[in-house]
Order: C-alpha cells, then sequence, then structure tokens
C-alpha cells in the first residue's frame, strides 16, 4: 500500500514538473538530465510552479530569486551552495529537513545538470 502511493506521489510530481516547465524537447540534453534527477531526488519535497509547498519551499522562479539572495553571490554558486550544503541557507519558515548527501549522491556533472534544469525554472 506505501509503495503504491509512493509511486503515485512520484507520477504526480513528475507531472507537475512536466507542466510546469512545458514541454521538455524544449529543454538541452543537460537540462532533461537535470529535470529527471530533480523528479528523482527533489520533487518529492520541492514544487516548481506558484507557491506551493510540499515539504520545502517551492522553487518556481529560483533561477531568478537565486542571484538575490546573498550579496555577491550568483545564482549558480547559491544553488549548487544549497544543494551541496543545505544548512548553509535555510528559508525563513522552513526546517533544516534537505538531505546533506547530494555532495556524494550527484557526480559533478548531474549537479551541473541539475542546476541548469533549475535555471530553466524562471
Amino acid at each position: 500500500m506505501v509503495k503504491a502511493k509512493l509511486y503515485w506521489l512520484a507520477f504526480a510530481a513528475l507531472f507537475a514538473v512536466a507542466a510546469c516547465t512545458g514541454s521538455s524537447s524544449s529543454l538541452s540534453e543537460r537540462e532533461q538530465l537535470g529535470l529527471s534527477l530533480f523528479v528523482q531526488h527533489c520533487a518529492a519535497c520541492h514544487a516548481t510552479m506558484g507557491d506551493a509547498i510540499i515539504v520545502g519551499p517551492s522553487l518556481a522562479g529560483i533561477a531568478t530569486r537565486a542571484g538575490q539572495r546573498v550579496a555577491g553571490q550568483d545564482a549558480i554558486t547559491y544553488i549548487k551552495t544549497s544543494i551541496l550544503d543545505p544548512s548553509a541557507y535555510v528559508n525563513e519558515g522552513f526546517n533544516d529537513l534537505m538531505p546533506k548527501s547530494f555532495g556524494t549522491v550527484l557526480t559533478a556533472e548531474e549537479l551541473d545538470a541539475l542546476v541548469a534544469y533549475l535555471l530553466t525554472l524562471q
């Protein structure tokens, strides 16, 4: 029963991500890999549309907000730091629940692909 619910949650997350990003064919190959990684590792906790909250903050508009969060830091650095050291920037109103293992789970290529996908979320 729990396994079936997890499959439906994964399906719903994939559907929501696809709906938000439009056609995945408009994404580059690297961004498509990032989308796949997002669905696999992030979509259960982070929405990509509107202000929807699953567990963590919505990532809608992260490409724009990320470069404005820390003075002197660009969007790529902010997003990578948020993934590799999630305790560094915990958004107000949220608990520090994000896994701390992505530095060992993701390869450098996968991290770059995930960041590339997140930068499409305007």
